[in-house]
């Protein structure tokens, strides 16, 4: 059997056949350059006495001599292997001009040494003593948080007193613990998937002084949870309740349930919604 093929078919066939037994050139001329992110600061932390490692992102348009000043937001899990990057992306995308969802911001991830030991307080409870045999240090890292990072910071950026603070799982038990206990840290606080399991939920027993009515402490929260388990789910909402149940006229906060993610995946949506609902508080 003769198969007959049009003019141009065959023109077409000749041409991927040529193109296929042609060795492609790459360019000659290719020049490689670092990609840069953002920059590490390395400092001796006399409180904890090691070296820790503060990763920093400087807002689009950041310029030594400029007179603007930024707020700042302070990343638990801040190592560039951890949540570091793609919370700068999210930033930076948030900060598109036909976006403008969240202010342009200086971002400061804390690199971890060890987050069992820096975001724990102490336990009473066996197992937990079991799992996490360094546990106890969370008053050390939140002095060191507020007497060697922040003023680091403040003296070497230009901040204009805005920080935000944000922990996920064991981050969200400390930032929660600084919240009650010291929450002039922060003017703002996004709280995903708290650990306040700990030591039995003894922190949502704790009550605080920026929940009362004679407290002044301007403050906005937001918590959120995923599908995570009862005790995950139900510590989270207590705590949202806590919150939305504050004397405190002075304090704002918002739940987020995220039933359609889980402890893996819900701190990149979270933030984003974070973002959408506190944008005005800034």
């Amino acid at each position: 059997m003769l198969l007959k093929l049009g003019s141009t078919t065959l023109s077409l066939l000749l041409v991927l056949s040529l193109s296929y037994g042609q060795k492609s050139n790459p360019p000659s001329d290719i020049k490689e350059t670092d990609f840069k992110l953002g920059t590490t600061l390395s400092f001796q932390s006399s409180i904890l006495e090691e070296e820790r490692h503060l990763n920093v992102y400087l807002p689009a348009g950041y310029e030594a001599n400029d007179t603007l000043s930024y707020p700042v937001i302070y990343l638990l899990d801040g190592s560039a292997d951890e949540d570091f990057i793609h919370i700068v992306g999210l930033l930076q995308f948030a900060n598109f001009p036909w976006v403008e969802l969240f202010p342009p911001s200086i971002v400061v991830g804390i690199a971890n040494v060890d987050r069992k030991r820096d975001f724990t307080y102490p336990t009473n409870n066996a197992k937990d003593k079991e799992d996490f045999p360094t546990t106890g240090g969370s008053a050390a890292f939140i002095k060191c948080l507020q007497e060697e990072i922040q003023v680091l910071i403040n003296q070497t950026y230009r901040t204009n007193g805005q920080g935000t603070l944000i922990g996920q799982s064991l981050g969200g038990l400390l930032a929660t613990e600084i919240l009650f206990k010291k929450p002039s840290l922060f003017t703002h606080y996004m709280i995903i998937s708290p650990s306040l399991w700990w030591d039995d939920q003894s922190l949502l027993s704790y009550t605080p002084e920026c929940l009362s009515a004679n407290s002044s402490t301007e403050v906005a929260v937001f918590v959120a949870v995923g599908k995570e388990g009862k005790i995950m789910e139900s510590t989270a909402k207590a705590l949202a309740s806590k919150l939305k149940t504050s004397e405190n006229q002075a304090m704002r906060s918002w739940f987020h349930y995220m039933g359609d993610q889980g402890h893996a995946n819900i701190l990149h949506l979270a933030i984003y919604k974070a973002m959408e609902l506190m944008k005005e508080t800034y």
